[in-house]
């Protein structure tokens, strides 16, 4: 994990003090998260790699907006797949940098590298074995915390290690022009499967019929009846549902999964900001239909990142994955650009960009 700069800092036989701005969680939330929950802090301080420390101070290019950080902000009474953030700290989030210093002999000056920091402008990398350097520079640096990062190995793993899908399934995707979503759906098309995606606009719904080659798309806001949708896209029913809404819409999934059918949990956007989570009315069916549900976390397939980063950039390469990035510039937009996530403002990948190199 990353963690958060230290005092001073010596480079070059020579004092360096820098203004590091971050930020940071006043308080565990619960109930809709705003803007007041987080704040921008700047300090006058000066970074180093402490003597005789592996530890790696990079400086932050990118950085990538996403809806498991909301759940980091609650205080929970169990222990949590990922620790929570801790009140008064730094925030943190996947990034993409440049190295500044290192102590680590893995990591040179002036390397590009990605992985978890802080959402600050430098970041002291304590454990920088959970850092990944950057191999293939054709591609823009920002791709690293989306569709070669974190992001599409998601939907990589979700898709083929979790549903193991077979040509000609039937799949359909939630929240499909999202970062994961809309790589979910061409993936699917590259394994021969027939592709629906949910999504919340109009121009979202065009979006994944021209651009990223799904079969059919619909908007779910302007869908009186969601169950009758269903059966309109899929009248045999759904093989394969990538979840990463909940509530209402995978409850009437379950009513329109085949016999067999596989749902992948990968998030459930929908319920973040509630104080209690939404009911599902028809888990039945998963007994009825012999259902496989499986969740999953994408730190569990880290291992496996060379695999996928060499054949998800040949698929970039070919033409066959397109991705859109939805991008703001200032660490001081951080807070709003997570606040629009929960309102479907983004379409595609949420960065931010930090610095300049």
């Amino acid at each position: 994990m990353a963690s958060s700069a230290a005092e001073e800092v010596i480079m070059s036989n020579r004092r360096v003090i820098m203004s590091n701005r971050r930020v940071i969680l006043k308080g565990h939330v619960t109930g809709v998260l705003t803007e007041d929950d987080m704040e921008l802090v700047t300090a006058a301080v000066g970074i180093a790699v402490p003597a005789g420390s592996t530890a790696v101070l990079v400086k932050i290019l990118y950085l990538s907006v996403d809806p498991y950080m909301r759940i980091r902000m609650r205080n929970h009474l169990e222990p949590n797949y990922i620790p929570d953030f801790v009140p008064g700290e730094v925030m943190a989030t996947l990034g993409v940098s440049k190295v500044v210093a290192s102590g680590h002999p893995d990591f040179k000056t002036g390397d590009h590298v990605w992985g978890m920091m802080g959402c600050e402008e430098y970041t002291l990398v304590s454990h920088p074995e959970s850092l990944f350097k950057i191999n293939h520079p054709e591609f823009p640096l920002s791709y690293y915390i989306g569709v070669l990062g974190m992001t599409g190995l998601s939907a990589y793993a979700g898709f083929f290690d979790v549903a193991k899908p077979k040509k000609g399934d039937y799949v359909f995707v939630s929240a499909a022009s999202g970062a994961i979503g809309q790589l979910v759906g061409q993936l699917a098309k590259i394994k021969g499967c027939y592709v629906v995606g949910s999504a919340g606009s109009d121009e979202k719904v065009n979006l994944l019929k021209t651009k990223f080659g799904f079969d059919d798309a619909f908007n779910y806001k302007k869908e009186q009846d969601l169950n009758a949708t269903l059966k309109r896209c899929f009248p045999q029913g759904i093989d394969i549902y990538f979840e990463n809404v909940g509530g209402a819409m995978l409850d009437t999934v379950l009513l329109n999964m085949r016999i067999r059918g596989q749902i992948v949990a990968c998030g459930m956007i929908s319920q973040y900001n509630l104080e209690r989570p939404e009911g599902i009315r028809n888990l039945f069916s998963i007994v009825t239909k012999r259902i496989r549900m499986e969740g999953f976390i994408v730190l569990d397939y880290f291992g496996t990142y060379r695999k996928f980063e060499e054949e998800m950039a040949g698929y970039i390469k070919e033409g066959k994955i397109a991705c859109v990035e939805d991008v703001a510039e200032g660490i001081e937009n951080v807070p709003a650009e997570l606040i629009g996530l929960f309102s479907g403002s983004n379409v595609g990948k949420k960065l931010v960009i930090i610095a300049q190199e």
